[in-house]
């Protein structure tokens, strides 16, 4: 990609605990060209965090002037502290000839969606409420309340699921990092705007089976599994 072409910028989404963070990571070791934006919190460092390694760790009054001064692209908060991805980031992918991956809530994706409407986005989703309840609580860093308090939001989050691009259900890791590295391959392939080899043909259909069209089926079930028994859903 050269400096002067619009990076193609990624959106991940998926509820605390679906194992998203690991996936970035995988990803950004397996795909050249891929600029991972970190955003800036106004919530303290966890365990062994580091400022500018997970996070850029900034105090409140520092956070709300650089949404005065229009430095987001979004931001949002959530649990009493400010989460926000800074705008300056598109402009360094871009000069460095690099696509841009984020890793934001749906209420931030909303937000870079309207913005930025070629943005691709996918949503991680666990196989069901239940592994998602195993995952948190195998993390074992948060209390009783905040987990259900999280169980609680995912259920809410899953229902955004049909603003993205892609769903990916994280049930292998490995069959996992592999849709997600298609996924990125196969957007830049269609963007590209040239011949395919056979090779590609192949990446860009495998992209497409993780295509929102192409999962619905797959999803009623995962869907079903987050509602209050006796709740049909309605849709």
């Amino acid at each position: 990609m050269s400096s002067s072409a619009k990076p193609i910028v990624y959106i991940i989404s998926a509820p605390s605990g679906s194992g998203k963070s690991t996936l970035v990571n995988e990803l950004l070791t397996k795909v050249s060209d891929l600029e991972f934006s970190i955003s800036y919190t106004t919530r303290a460092p966890r365990g062994s965090e580091k400022n500018g390694r997970q996070y850029y760790f900034v105090s409140r009054p520092e956070f709300e002037k650089m949404i005065r001064d229009g430095e987001f692209l979004e931001h949002a908060e959530f649990d009493s502290n400010y989460y926000g991805t800074a705008r300056r980031f598109l402009h360094e992918a871009q000069q460095n000839g690099r696509d841009l991956l984020l890793d934001i809530d749906v209420q931030g994706a909303a937000q870079i969606q309207q913005k930025l409407p070629d943005a691709t986005g996918v949503f991680i989703l666990p196989p069901d409420r239940k592994t998602l309840e195993e995952r948190l609580r195998k993390r074992s860093e948060d209390s009783e309340e905040v987990i259900l308090r999280r169980l609680v939001r995912a259920s809410r989050e899953i229902e955004n699921y049909d603003r993205y691009n892609y769903i990916l259900v994280n049930d292998q890791l490995e069959d996992s990092i592999r849709a997600l590295r298609a996924i990125v391959r196969g957007e830049r392939l269609v963007r590209a705007g040239r011949p395919l080899s056979v090779e590609e043909t192949k990446t860009l259909a495998f992209a497409d089976r993780f295509r929102l069209a192409n999962v619905r089926d797959r999803l009623n079930s995962i869907l079903d599994s987050f509602r209050p028994p006796g709740d049909s859903g309605g849709g």
